[in-house]
Parts: C-alpha cells; structure tokens; sequence
C-alpha cells in the first residue's frame, strides 16, 4: 500500500457543517491562510473556518445560480465568484456583510456558468451560456483595472454553454475550456487572435461537466462529461503523429473498478503523490476515491456514513491531508487522516423541486474542425 492509499485509509469525519436552509452546496475554495468558501443553490457563499468548519460569515450579492469560487493565489482576503446574473465579483472576505469590492460585467445578454482565475492573478475568464441558440463566449478581464477592466471575447470556439475554464496552473496563458458542444479546446493566450490562440480541439462526443489539468507537468488534460464519461488526454502529442488519448470511457458506472459509481463529480491532481485523484459517488451518499491511472479507474477509499445524497463538490488538501466535501443535503464535512471523529448529525436528503439542476442538453457537433488535432474518436 502506498503514501496516498494508506492516508486515505485513514480518513475519517472531523467536522460537519450543515446549513438550516435547504440548498445545495455546489462549490468549494479554500486558501492555505485558513478560509473555506462554499457556493449554494440559494446564490449566496458561506465563509468558514477551515479547520472547524465554523461559519464565519456569508456573502450576498448574486441573483442567479453561481458558476463557482475561487480564492486569489497571493491574496487570502480576495474572493472571486461568478454567476448566470451576468456578473462576476470580487470579495474581500474581510468584510462579508459589505457589498463585492469589484463587479466585471460585459455584454445584458451574457449569463455565466463557468469562470476562473489565472495563476497570476491577473486575467479572470467567464464562459457564458449559449446566446441566440447559436452563440455562446469567453469573456476576459483584467481585475487590476478598475471600472470593468474588459479586454476581449473569444466567440467562435463553442456553440453551446461553456460549462468550464479552467486556467493552466504554472502558465498564466494557457486555459482550457469545455461545453455542451462536446469541445474541449486549449488555447495560448499569449497569442494573437483566437484563431491563433486556440492550439487544440479535443472531442469528448458529450456534454463536458468539468476539466481538470493533470499530469507531473500538467501537460495533460482530463475530461469528466455530464452522462459520466471519463477522457484523458496527453497534450504533449499535439505537435506529434501519436494520439491525444490516453485513456478514455463513455460510461465510469459500468466500471466495477471504479467501485460502481452512479455519477463523477471532479479530479484533481495531487502533486506530492503524483496521482490523479477522480471523485465520485453513490446516490445515497457515498463517496468514491479512484485513481486515473494511463489504463483505467482503480477504487482507493470509499467513504460511507456522513452525506446522504448526492455530493456536488470538494477539496483535497495535501497539505493537511484532508478532504472536504458538500452535497445536496446541504451538508459540509470535513474528513481528516488523523485527529478525533465526529459522529455527523444524522440529515435526511434535502432533494427538491426547486433546486437548483445542473442542465444538460444533446452535444452538437460544431463547425469544420479539420485544422485542429483531435483525439480519436473525434468527429
């Protein structure tokens, strides 16, 4: 048994937070300085200990769905978060009951539902939903400027919602992007237009649910679609004859070595282990901890007893060796490798009519992507 498998096997619940409303936490960020933020389906973010998971505050703002968090790399007191109002905000965690410190708009018929925020901190990029049932953008700005600090839009690489960007973590210009179109495409920013900039155009043929840069370099590329595919990518074959792919399934349930999962909610690369780390889980509340390895998913930890739906979201800290997770029993656990256990308080799942859903809609195949170098099995 391995470094990373026997932490894993140690993992037990630590702390539980659990909101009275009944909402879905969808998202988590947190910043090594000791702050947790969590978006919820009611459109307000939750500031918490790190540690304790106590609250310590919320932010109100947004009028729409959230499309995510995400904490400055060099600051711990700026926030940022991104919304289908149209806007994305900066916070100073601060001071939680005053209004977003910064408000970037663009274009009154642009609705986010993805966003992220480059390794230097400069360039936050949103991808929108789809505008006039043919368009849809990737709107930058510079948050060093104020008053909007727009810089431009990308608009021909997608044709349905763009439901992840995902900025490279050491290159400040590289970002990835995924859609309902079925694309997920790389570009150079550095570049000029963007035609120029987009370097690649992998095809997942179906709805992309979240984009994750891997590898010990991170020169590849996974890919998680909303029917529970499962892609991995090399991106350093682009300038090769060898194919992209290097693993790939179009349904992660029919995998007994994935521990038989009813969905897949992320990956993330760890870095002191060198592994990919992919997250998914069970409608009652399970969780799976796999590895992507280069031939498949391999279960590493299952861990049962605190969610009891359907988990949305989480966060792998190496640092401390935990992990923390949220779901749609409005729940926010903490799962640590060591230290005392808590017996979570007992919550009945909090599914409802009003909740926010996660849309999906058929991938359409989009334009003439003969320049571009696919991963096989693209159209």
């Amino acid at each position: 048994m391995d470094a990373l498998e026997e932490k894993l096997k140690g993992l037990s619940i630590a702390q539980q937070s659990c909101s009275e409303e009944r909402t879905y936490l969808l998202d988590v960020a947190a910043h090594p300085d000791g702050l947790l933020a969590a978006s919820s389906s009611d459109f307000t973010i939750r500031l918490h200990n790190k540690s304790t998971l106590d609250s310590v505050g919320q932010l109100k703002g947004h009028s729409g769905p959230l499309a995510g968090v995400v904490f400055s790399h060099s600051s711990p007191d700026l926030l940022y978060s991104a919304s289908a109002d149209g806007t994305v905000r900066g916070w100073d965690v601060r001071r939680p009951a005053v209004q977003a410190a910064q408000v970037f708009r663009s274009d009154p018929s642009h609705s986010y539902c993805s966003f992220d925020l480059s390794c230097c901190d400069t360039i936050v990029c949103a991808g929108t939903a789809q505008v006039n049932k043919e368009d849809s953008f990737m709107v930058f700005w510079d948050v060093r400027k104020q008053g909007g600090g727009l810089l431009g839009v990308y608009s021909e690489s997608h044709s349905d919602d763009i439901t992840q960007v995902r900025f490279h973590p050491r290159d400040k210009d590289r970002l990835a992007s995924g859609s309902t179109d079925g694309l997920v495409n790389v570009f150079d920013l550095s570049r000029g237009t963007e035609d120029e900039a987009l370097l690649s155009t992998c095809n997942s043929n179906s709805s992309a649910s979240a984009i994750c840069w891997c590898g010990a370099d991170y020169s590849r590329l996974l890919c998680l679609s909303h029917d529970e595919g499962l892609h991995l990518w090399d991106l350093r074959q682009l300038d090769t004859d060898e194919p992209l792919t290097v693993y790939s399934t179009f349904d992660a349930r029919s995998l007994d070595d994935g521990g038989a999962v009813d969905y897949l909610v992320g990956g993330r690369w760890l870095e002191k282990a060198q592994k990919l780390l992919v997250v998914g889980g069970k409608n009652s509340g399970e969780v799976h901890l796999m590895e992507c390895r280069d031939k498949g998913l391999g279960l590493l930890r299952s861990l049962v007893g605190g969610h009891t739906s359907t988990v949305r979201c989480f966060l792998w800290d190496e640092a401390e060796d935990s992990l923390v997770t949220g779901g749609e029993d409005s729940q926010l656990l903490l799962w640590r490798t060591r230290g005392g256990v808590v017996t979570p308080r007992k919550m009945e799942s909090r599914k409802s009519q009003s909740a926010v859903r996660l849309k999906c809609r058929p991938h359409k195949k989009y334009g003439d992507q003969s320049k571009k170098k696919e991963a096989p099995g693209g159209e």
